[in-house]
């Protein structure tokens, strides 16, 4: 027999095998397929995922889930004006909310706002009807109100419910809860309250001071000076020589 001794040598640990040209260029193919396949399925992929959110790839119109800008606001024309009656009703109730106001307070809020007069009319005696709007409930309250914490007098009274649109019947009717005792005793109160501050001052000078006082309030010239020579005349201050008819 004979033995063979032209085997091929397997290669060691260390050796590796030199690569031929051919063998590099067909790797480079490889690497290059495997890159254009993996390209085309990324770039499917983002296909696919844009396609949820834009319908124009396919359509080529707007998206499906967006509407089309140019019907925004189309139905806004057909929106209904507001009833000047709901309108006019709405501002009352909110001028009325915690304050009772006069009807011609109203009536001028109204027409600042440009409600149409016979609906604000309308509006109005609707709510007289109802008695949401009372001006004798009103002046009744403003004459006890502005007395007791003010100290005015009925003719003061009587001018600030004028300018709040009250008629004159009503009116009358209201100050008349005053009568002269009443109004004279407030007018007492008031000058024994400022009197301390006017100590020090020269006689003439506290009784202008303190008469002033209370013609601001409304009270009449004679009252006024009635009440302050006799709280003066009180604290030990020589009148007899002051006038009657003035001061």
């Amino acid at each position: 027999m004979v033995r063979r001794t032209d085997w091929p040598q397997e290669p060691g640990p260390g050796d590796r095998p030199e690569a031929g040209a051919g063998d590099e260029a067909s790797a480079r193919g490889d690497r290059s397929r495997r890159g254009r396949r993996g390209g085309r399925a990324v770039g499917g992929a983002r296909a696919a995922r844009g396609g949820e959110f834009d319908g124009s790839a396919h359509s080529g119109g707007q998206s499906g889930d967006f509407p089309d800008p140019s019907r925004a606001g189309a139905g806004k024309s057909h929106e209904r004006e507001p009833d000047p009656a709901e309108r006019a009703r709405a501002i009352c109730l909110r001028l009325l909310t915690g304050t009772p106001r006069t009807r011609k307070q109203l009536a001028d809020a109204l027409r600042k706002r440009d409600i149409p007069e016979e609906v604000a009319e309308e509006v109005l005696s609707r709510f007289e009807e109802v008695g949401l709007i009372n001006d004798a409930a009103f002046a009744d309250a403003w004459v006890e109100s502005r007395h007791h914490g003010r100290g005015l007098a009925r003719r003061a009274l009587a001018r600030e419910l004028r300018t709040k649109g009250v008629d004159s019947a009503t009116i009358d009717e209201a100050v008349g809860q005053l009568d002269a005792e009443r109004e004279e005793d407030t007018a007492r109160e008031l000058v024994a309250r400022k009197l301390r501050s006017t100590r020090g001052l020269e006689r003439d000078r506290r009784l202008r001071r303190l008469a002033g006082m209370l013609a601001r309030k409304g009270y009449s010239e004679g009252l006024a000076l009635r009440v302050v020579r006799r709280a003066l005349e009180e604290e030990g201050e020589d009148t007899d020589d002051l006038g009657h008819d003035g001061f």
